[in-house]
């Protein structure tokens, strides 16, 4: 019979690999440095992550946002603005700023490393977006607009993050967020045409 895993230290080791990821990135992961870094070995990560690939998703697991857990109380317009504000809060200035960077690696390197990081990057998407569709298809909004509008804002905050990352420029950065946020809470219902200057 299999010795049962030991559930902290598998916790205290994939806190350990986030950080290793955060400082060194995902271009290229090798298990043999992070296990010497982080002072273990690779046969003990295989051990109780199972393989590169798992132990690579349960670390970008691990950083992501909860989308679900911020967008699952949603009832109204505003309660949808104030969760998309807790969103860009939270990948910008809050607990998510430092492990929002494994995510834009990792989509980064889907686009040009699709074999090896494409369904992973996918499935890092539909965490997000699916849970802010569902707030939108409570509040009235048609499936096929909900999603739109959560890709709008997912994306869109994204990039934001990304521009702020790069640029440091928090005001402008701030500001196009809240824009965003106003024009994602209250998308365009099916077959509605965009307005003039849309």
């Amino acid at each position: 019979m299999a010795r049962p895993q030991n559930t902290e230290k598998r916790v205290e080791l994939l806190h350990q690999v986030v950080a290793y990821v955060q400082r060194h990135g995902l271009a290229g992961l090798s298990l043999s440095p992070l296990a010497a870094e982080i002072g273990t070995t690779k046969r003990m990560l295989l051990y109780y992550f199972g393989s590169r690939e798992q132990l690579l998703a349960r670390a970008l697991a691990e950083s992501r946002p909860d989308a679900r857990a911020m967008f699952d109380g949603v009832g109204d317009t505003e309660g949808l603005r104030r969760a998309a504000d807790g969103l860009w809060e939270a990948i910008t200035v809050g607990e998510q700023a430092g492990p929002i960077r494994m995510l834009l690696q990792l989509l980064s390197l889907a686009a040009t490393h699709p074999e090896q990081y494409g369904g992973l990057a996918a499935e890092t998407v539909e965490v997000m977006v699916g849970p802010i569709a569902d707030a939108y298809v409570r509040l009235g909004h048609d499936r096929s607009v909900a999603r739109e509008s959560a890709t709008l804002l997912v994306s869109g905050l994204r990039g934001l993050c990304l521009d702020r990352l790069v640029t440091g420029d928090a005001a402008r950065t701030d500001a196009a967020a809240r824009r965003l946020i106003d024009a994602a809470v209250e998308p365009r219902t099916a077959g509605q045409p965009n307005m003039p200057g849309t």
